[in-house]
């Protein structure tokens, strides 16, 4: 493969476009002809953190301001999205501060390598900066829907910095992470939890997930963390323990997460129906296989888009998200009851990325129904 393939149904992450004087090296061609990109994600120093929580502290405290009078307040209340003088959903996005012409910072531009070879990998693990401070990311820029995994997404950002401002929740955890897409969130978990399950679908998509680990191994080793990646397909119904299959599971790793996974992540995986769908049942079966009760955080974008069968703005996949999330809570088959619960995402902020508005966070509570009260449950 030496051409590179665009469609015209590609979908791109805006993650990237924050981030304009990053540096983006492309690397290689990946087996369906798609560009694939290094890029570093930045650890925001205590500063950057500080000022960070302070604009979203003024944000918080502008929002919380009294309307003019009560046909203002009710105006806004009805109104479900802003749009644009030509009809399109118009987005306020965080104000960012642009280098000025006394920023000592040098403006940095993508730089393409015209070749692919293990020295590119090599020389970016070479640079001058502090390793501890940069996770390097492997990912691809615009893909079709179905490959949408291979794109570093914000709901990943915000779930690993939900992570990290939780340490001793997760310390010596282990962790099943469901549609882990490029790694990212896993290898921030890895830095405090003891074994990470970073699970998916699709050869390409899983070693481009294995090269991530491998590129940040030193930020793992040194908090005595360990990442398997293993394939994990939601549509169906068991778990691959065929040797033959390339990252299959073993039955001792079967046992382990049934036995000892107390917590599953899953960071912007339901934007499709049928996948939400599958996502779903596959939490189900994990956690009523599970011999203990466990907990689930879920980072969602709420995404309005223009549907011609409605003819108006909606948010479709994220409306059929809270439904399943609903008769997920509903659901009484005698083995788990399931809590629900969204989290403000008012944490602090470590990584660099825009924290915008329809960022959610949620969390799910599956709790072990006795024996006798299953019992009872049953012959009822």
């Amino acid at each position: 493969m030496n051409q590179i393939i665009f469609q015209h149904d590609c979908v791109l992450s805006d993650v990237h476009m924050s981030l304009p004087n990053a540096r983006h090296l492309m690397t290689r061609l990946n087996n369906v002809g798609q560009p694939v990109y290094i890029s570093k994600f930045k650890f925001l120093s205590n500063a950057e953190k500080q000022e960070r929580n302070d604009e979203a502290t003024r944000e918080n405290s502008d929002s919380e301001i009294p309307q003019a009078n009560d046909e203002e307040e009710g105006s806004e209340k009805n109104l479900e999205a802003a749009l644009d003088e030509d009809g399109d959903l118009d987005v306020t996005h965080r104000p960012r501060n642009n280098p000025t012409g006394d920023s000592c910072r040098e403006v940095m531009c993508p730089v393409i390598l015209k070749q692919s070879h293990d020295s590119a990998l090599q020389n970016e693990e070479n640079t001058d900066e502090e390793p501890d401070d940069i996770v390097r990311i492997e990912h691809t820029m615009a893909t079709p829907l179905e490959d949408v995994g291979k794109q570093v997404w914000r709901g990943a950002l915000l779930l690993a910095d939900f992570i990290l401002s939780k340490p001793l929740m997760f310390q010596e955890a282990t962790v099943v992470e469901l549609g882990a897409g490029a790694g990212l969130t896993s290898i921030i978990m890895a830095t405090l939890a003891k074994r990470v399950y970073c699970t998916d679908v699709g050869e390409d998509l899983l070693s481009m997930c294995q090269r991530n680990i491998n590129l940040n191994e030193h930020m793992i080793e040194l908090a005595g963390g360990e990442v398997r990646v293993r394939q994990l397909d939601w549509l169906r119904s068991d778990l691959c323990t065929d040797p033959d299959v390339e990252l299959s599971w073993t039955e001792e790793e079967v046992a382990d997460i049934h036995d000892n996974a107390s917590f599953i992540i899953a960071a912007d995986v339901c934007y499709d129906d049928e996948l939400t769908d599958g996502f779903f049942r596959t939490l189900y079966r994990l956690c009523n296989n599970f011999a203990h009760a466990c907990t689930i955080f879920i980072s969602i974008e709420k995404r309005f888009n223009f549907t011609l069968r409605q003819m108006d703005v909606s948010c479709d996949a994220y409306n059929h998200f809270r439904r399943c999330l609903s008769q997920l809570e509903e659901l009484a088959d005698g083995q788990c009851s399931y809590t629900v619960q969204q989290l403000p995402c008012t944490f602090p902020q470590f990584l660099q990325y825009e924290r915008i508005d329809q960022l959610e966070l949620w969390k799910v509570t599956a709790s072990r129904v006795p024996s006798d009260q299953a019992q009872s449950n049953s012959e009822q």
